[in-house]
């Protein structure tokens, strides 16, 4: 099948709600992190990429028509050139407030998570995105802000650099359907553009961020 979206988008830009809209208007289902955490074969399969190994898109993506958020957006520059086809849209924030998002919800959900989560997949999930991206993208170095902040400002000049115009679309999530829609080429749905996944419902699922930062 292959895919036919590729989100480029680090985490905390709203890849969830973009998950949701994707999957709305009929192009899923859309991998996400949230799929890896509920499959352990998922979980193994990125755990392994992660630590280097060769990765077969098909096998990660059978079932999937599109997908958004890390672990796969760290991959954003090596899945496109293997579906040359698909369109690619990577969403942005305010980079202040994705900062301040990131250490609230997936920077203690990474680290202490994948000692003390209480569902064994939970722990996997959570020691592969401080692989990918804490240890990864971030280099360690996510306590450092401005390095952080640069991190995210490199990232999204590199994949405008890379992916051909017609092929990507640049959002934020709060503009709604319009431009995904007009990108995409289908009808804008009736119903409103999904929203959620906020630093409370984050940390509202992990009972063990209870004592990591402020909801």
């Amino acid at each position: 099948m292959g895919l036919k979206i590729i989100g480029a988008g680090f985490g905390r830009t709203g890849t969830q709600s973009l998950q949701r809209a994707i999957e709305m208007l009929g192009l899923g289902p859309c991998h996400h992190m949230y799929e890896v955490r509920q499959s352990p074969r998922l979980t193994a399969i990125w755990q392994a990429i992660a630590e280097g190994g060769p990765a077969d898109w098909d096998t990660v993506f059978a079932g999937y028509e599109s997908t958004v958020d890390w672990p796969a957006s760290a991959y954003w520059r090596e899945i496109s050139a293997h579906y040359p086809q698909a369109k690619v849209i990577l969403t942005l924030r305010d980079p202040a407030q994705w900062y301040d998002s990131m250490l609230q919800t997936i920077v203690p959900s990474a680290t202490v998570g994948a000692e003390v989560d209480p569902d064994p997949n939970g722990r996997a999930g959570s020691a592969l995105i401080r692989k990918v991206a804490l240890e990864g993208i971030f280099q360690g170095r996510i306590a450092d802000r401005d390095f952080a902040l640069q991190r995210f400002e490199d990232h999204r000049k590199d994949v405008i650099a890379t992916i051909p115009p017609e092929q990507l679309l640049v959002m934020d999530v709060r503009e709604g359907w319009g431009p995904v829609c007009a990108f995409l080429g289908v009808p804008v749905p009736d119903h409103p553009f999904p929203s959620g996944n906020t630093v409370s419902d984050f940390r509202a699922r992990k009972s063990y961020l209870s004592q990591t930062g402020s909801a």
